[in-house]
């Protein structure tokens, strides 16, 4: 099953704006189950470091490894860390890095992950071995916490009354499964028009404070900043406004340019060179027969960028 190809979203995009090239050297950032690795791999001669916190993803990575010997490794770790990461592995300077942000479909499906609030399984939501579980951090954090977690990262507008259920239900129980929680949320969340579950919010916020994926994105993107040679490509794909508007002001900073105090004020420059070109002046978004073909893939959007030959921002600093 580790060996099956699997197709992520926005595939044939990603591989067009790394445009990879003989003898190039590609980092898989957010390895899964290998599918942009796969497509780097059989779009030219090159090498591919895929990097992934999760064992299983590692796993599969080995399995796949032996179909392009010599090609692929896999490092088990973070993508924030792949600079330090590839450097233990002699590597210093890469050719693209492709980023597939969020849980994985494999992880989602999996109710034992944790992950889903439409199968039963342990409270985890964890991508590594490391760290607070879901479990943890509902059975143990204050009301006010709560609230904030979900409503910063779920942008959850009835974050304060289902921080308040949780509170009121961990009182006779700890929460240990993912349907108690998900059935605590519907209860004091309303369905909304669209039909999206009313745990879909909480879910995705405990998810991110979990893993600390923005914390990790931010770090990423500024470790892909310093890997990166002078022309190399850097590819990220989002699934929600949180992640995107991060990946699209690095972007944007990284450029120089910065929002002006009004609209009528001129663009203000920071006084450093640019240390990338941005490609994709607006995300790029699934076309309608992928969007079809995999729901999960509708809200995707790709933004890709050049490194220039300017020295990385924080070295510049």
């Amino acid at each position: 099953m580790a060996t099956q190809p699997h197709i992520p979203v926005l595939r044939d995009e990603v591989v067009a704006a790394l445009a990879p090239r003989a003898g190039g050297v590609y980092v898989d950032g957010t390895f899964g189950r290998g599918g942009y690795a796969r497509a780097i791999l059989d779009a030219a001669d090159c090498r591919v470091w895929g990097i992934d916190r999760d064992p299983e993803a590692i796993a599969a990575g080995e399995a796949l490894a032996g179909a392009y010997p010599d090609r692929l490794a896999v490092i088990e770790g973070s993508f924030s860390e792949m600079d330090r990461l590839l450097s233990a592995h002699g590597v210093e300077r890469v050719d693209g890095v492709a980023l597939d942000l969020g849980v994985s479909s494999p992880q989602l499906d999996d109710p034992a992950r944790g992950f889903s609030f439409r199968g039963d399984g342990p409270l985890d939501m964890r991508m590594g071995r490391h760290g607070k579980t879901a479990a943890d951090v509902v059975n143990g954090a204050a009301e006010a916490e709560l609230a904030d977690i979900i409503f910063s990262l779920g942008e959850e507008r009835h974050a304060r009354r289902v921080a308040r259920a949780i509170i009121e239900a961990r009182r006779a129980k700890p929460f240990e499964r993912t349907l108690e929680l998900a059935e605590a949320v519907r209860r004091v969340v309303p369905r909304s028009k669209d039909g999206i579950d009313p745990a879909t919010r909480t879910f995705q916020a405990l998810r991110l404070f979990v893993n600390d994926e923005l914390g990790e994105l931010d770090r990423g993107l500024a470790a892909a900043e310093r890997l990166l040679v002078p022309g190399g490509r850097l590819a990220v794909v989002s699934f929600h406004s949180l992640e995107d508007r991060r990946v699209k002001d690095f972007l944007r900073g990284r450029e120089g340019r910065v929002p002006a105090p009004s609209r009528h004020a001129p663009v203000q420059q920071p006084g450093r060179a640019p240390s990338f070109r941005t490609l994709t002046k607006k995300p790029v978004a699934p076309g309608s027969a992928e969007a079809t073909a995999n729901p999960r893939a509708r809200s995707a959007r790709l933004r890709a960028a050049e490194r220039t030959e300017a020295p990385a921002f924080e070295e510049a600093a």
